[in-house]
């Protein structure tokens, strides 16, 4: 135990005796611009005093504000470097004294920059072309290397002259295009310290706009409440914003202009002369701005402003009629007065009328006033937007002027009307005068008097021959007065027509005459034709005067038969005498005069219907009518159909398109047949034709489409023939059963048929092949060749000219493209006859 005691009281001892020791940790130090750090200075021995000085030799204060230094304890003392800079580099120690004893230990303070950027904002907006600087102020220590990088590759300056890395590290791009727009990357190195850092800067290239007017030139038409449109169109980036101005000043929307929502558009409203002139579309981004012109051209309509009537009396040496009218362009003014129309210059021969224009104004000159030039007159101002016109009245005072038949015709009893027709204006005061004396007078209780505005009429009824002769009727106003004497004759009956000639035929005779050659001083009101058999009394018959009326036919006539024929005119007079008596002798009997055909355009153009017009009967009534028909370009002609003698007409249906088809009608009596009617036509194009479809569309091929089209015709023609076995007892079926099973067979049928007055066996068929019709249709004839009129047939000729005495034959007429209405009568249906059907 002693030995241990002794052993710690000399270590003690020993270790009071021993130097003082001082440590820092860390024993070097870098600090970052910035940054802060401290040092902790540790003794080892008994020290008084520990203290910093800087690296100046100046002992650091405690009340430095960047530079603390503080003691925890007796042996230890720490350095605090706040917020460093450059300036705190250098070498730092820390004295520890204790008495005359000292000790002290240093560490060397190192200063470093980080990477900084200091200026790299984002993004970095350019105009395009423009030399650009892209910012990018980095710092450190020791300064960086600064690496420039655009779309994942490095920027080499030295390859492409369009770019320089400047003194500062910005980066220039010289003449910048929109392409060169886009994400940057500035990149920071110090290869000292590994350092690296970026920043990634958005580049914007601004573009200058560009503008466009879609018209330049823009025209509108004033005062009609119309809109004018300007529109330009503008590009750039940012996208530019699109302003209008006129006249220096910015327009708005408003109740004069509205603007598009993008504002490329202008429209302004209710445009007027005044808004006429340029228009600026003013297009404006960050770039710049760009500004072009639109020219709006406002016409004005023209109007009329002046036109005045006028008054002028007869005979003035002239009257002066004045237009004027505003527009623009300048308008053209003319004047029309009836159907004449005036423009510049002399518009007569006597050079009595005359039209002056100047500017804006035109006059019409009217020289030695007629009353004729008395109306309307029409001022007419036109350019090229329009037109308008304006009537004005030119009055003109006249003296009366008398008009009207100077002779009336009238006999004893019948009352007669003389018209005083008068002209004059002022309106003029009408008398009427006989022998002097002032009409009606009390004398003369047979006359009347009534007046319009513009004409009096003087009502005489003849009681005797004094009543006739001269009446004067005299009109007067405030311009003058007129006479005029009119002549009330006594009316006489006509003469005789003449007989030019009479064409006979076998029951019928056209008789040709002449007017009379003095009609009495009336019109003619009938003609009266009679005729008779030698030895027997006369028989007449009274025919209306129609103005085109020269032949008149007698009907009734007996074949072979000798007749005398006189003519006489009525009027209201009475009936004048008879004309000579002429002598002609019917034909024989003999066949029908072939009947007239006209083809009916129907609704669909694969039916026709055929009128005829009945011709002669040759002296025996009318048996039956034969129709055949074919298409032209085949031999063979269709069933003969035998039509009523009281029929009209035949309705052709189920014809084929487009195809060229003629048709025979031929009349029968007991002489025997006709010539033929002939008529041609064809039948319209089919208008449900389909185009063949295309390749494709169906899935049925053209084998198999005939294929279906013969199995459909196969069981119609059988459901057909089973019908008329059924109903007409004819067909297949009924030759079978015929011939084998002993059916009584069709020639059973009652004779009826064969006369053609049967028109359906005895069934309850309700579907008739043909329609028969027996009204009368006095239709005009297509066929050629004059008419022989018998008494279905017209009284006149329609042509106008004499029916010859000769058999004549219908011509052929072509009917083009006709089409035809289906109609059926039940009643009545045709027969077809196998036997004729070649004749």
């Amino acid at each position: 135990m002693l030995q241990i005691r002794d052993l710690v009281w000399g270590l003690l001892l020993i270790g009071c005796a021993a130097a003082i020791q001082v440590q820092i940790t860390p024993t070097q130090g870098e600090i970052s611009v910035g940054e802060s750090k401290f040092f902790l200075c540790e003794v080892t021995g008994d020290a008084k005093d520990i203290d910093w000085y800087a690296p100046s030799g100046e002992k650091i204060l405690p009340n430095r504000p960047d530079i603390i230094v503080s003691r925890g304890d007796e042996t230890m003392s720490t350095l605090t470097i706040y917020h460093a800079n450059v300036d705190s580099a250098g070498i730092y120690k820390c004295v520890a004294k204790n008495g005359d004893k000292e000790a002290q230990a240093t560490v060397q303070v190192k200063i470093f920059q980080k990477i900084t950027f200091e200026s790299a904002p984002s993004p970095q907006e350019f105009n395009e072309g423009d030399d650009a600087a892209i910012v990018c102020n980095v710092v450190s220590s020791p300064p960086p290397t600064i690496i420039w990088k655009h779309k994942g590759s490095k920027i080499q300056a030295a390859k492409d002259v369009r770019f320089k890395i400047l003194d500062k590290g910005h980066l220039q791009i010289r003449g910048i295009k929109k392409i060169d727009e886009g994400m940057y990357n500035c990149e920071a190195r110090v290869m000292a310290r590994g350092e690296i850092d970026f920043r990634m800067i958005k580049v914007v290239v601004n573009v200058l706009p560009t503008i466009r007017a879609r018209v330049s030139d823009v025209n509108a038409t004033a005062d009609i409440g119309a809109s004018a449109l300007l529109a330009c169109d503008a590009d750039g980036f940012p996208e530019p914003t699109v302003t209008w101005a006129h006249n220096n000043i910015v327009l708005e929307n408003g109740d004069k202009y509205s603007l598009g929502e993008d504002g490329s558009e202008l429209e302004i409203k209710d445009v007027k002369k005044v808004d006429e002139g340029d228009y600026t579309c003013i297009a404006k981004n960050k770039a710049g701005e760009k500004a072009e012109e639109v020219s709006l051209n406002v016409f004005v309509q023209p109007k009329i402003t002046y036109l005045n009537n006028k008054t002028a009396s007869e005979f003035d040496e002239q009257v002066i009629l004045t237009c004027e009218a505003s527009g623009d362009p300048t308008p053209t003014i003319s004047w029309s007065f009836e159907n004449r129309v005036f423009t510049e210059g002399e518009q007569s021969l006597d050079r009595n009328i005359v039209v002056r224009s100047h500017a804006r104004v035109s006059s019409l000159t009217l020289k030695n006033v007629l009353f004729t030039y008395a109306g309307q007159y029409l001022c007419s101002a036109s350019n090229s937007i329009g037109q308008d016109e304006q009537l004005m009245f030119l009055e003109v005072r006249y003296a009366p002027k008398i008009l009207g038949l100077v002779t009336v015709y009238t006999w004893e009893g019948n009352a007669a009307n003389i018209s005083c027709e008068v002209e004059a204006h002022p309106g003029a005061a009408v008398l009427w005068f006989r022998d002097g004396l002032q009409l009606p007078s009390a004398n003369t209780t047979n006359v009347k008097i009534y007046n319009t505005p513009s004409v009096s009429y003087l009502e005489i009824t003849p009681d005797s021959q004094n009543d006739f002769g001269s009446y004067n009727c005299t009109a007067s106003n405030v311009m003058g007065s007129e006479s005029k004497e009119f002549l009330l004759i006594q009316a006489e009956v006509p003469s005789s027509p003449e007989i030019q000639q009479v064409d006979p035929f076998s029951s019928t005779a056209v008789v040709s005459f002449e007017e009379p050659d003095s009609m009495g001083g009336v019109p003619i009101i009938k003609y009266r034709v009679e005729w008779r058999l030698p030895g027997q009394e006369w028989k007449s018959v009274e025919h209306d005067a129609k103005d085109d009326l020269i032949s008149i036919t007698i009907t009734g006539l007996k074949p072979e038969t000798a007749y005398k024929v006189r003519m006489s005119a009525i009027n209201g007079k009475g009936e004048g005498e008879s004309s000579a008596v002429s002598s002609f002798t019917t034909e024989p009997v003999r066949e029908p005069s072939a009947p007239k055909l006209e083809v009916k355009v129907q609704e669909r153009g694969n039916s026709l219907k055929v009128n005829w017009i009945k011709q002669d009967d040759g002296g025996s009534p009318i048996k039956h009518y034969l129709v055949r028909y074919k298409a032209k370009h085949v031999s063979e002609w269709k069933p003969e159909i035998r039509i009523p003698q009281n029929s009209e007409y035949v309705t052709l249906s189920g014809l084929d398109w487009n195809t060229e088809y003629e048709v025979y009608v031929v009349a029968e009596n007991q002489q025997g047949k006709s010539d033929p009617g002939i008529v041609s036509f064809r039948t319209a194009s089919d208008p449900t034709t389909i185009p063949d479809a295309a390749s494709g569309g169906s899935g049925l091929g053209t084998g198999a489409i005939v294929g279906i089209l013969i199995v459909v015709f196969f069981l119609l023609l059988v459901g057909v023939d089973v019908t008329c076995y059924f109903l007409n007892k004819c067909g297949l079926l009924m030759c079978i059963a015929v011939n084998f099973c002993g059916k009584a067979g069709p020639g059973a049928k009652n004779k009826d048929i064969e006369e053609g007055k049967a028109a359906f066996t005895k069934d309850e068929s309700k579907e008739p092949i043909v329609e028969v019709r027996t009204e009368e249709e006095n239709t005009p004839s297509q066929g050629g060749g004059p008419t022989e009129p018998n008494e279905t047939t017209p009284l006149t000729d329609p042509d106008g000219k004499t029916v010859k005495e000769e058999k004549t034959k219908v011509g052929e007429t072509e009917v083009k493209n006709a089409t035809a209405e289906v109609k059926t009568v039940p009643s009545e249906a045709p027969q077809t006859n196998g036997n004729e059907s070649k004749a």
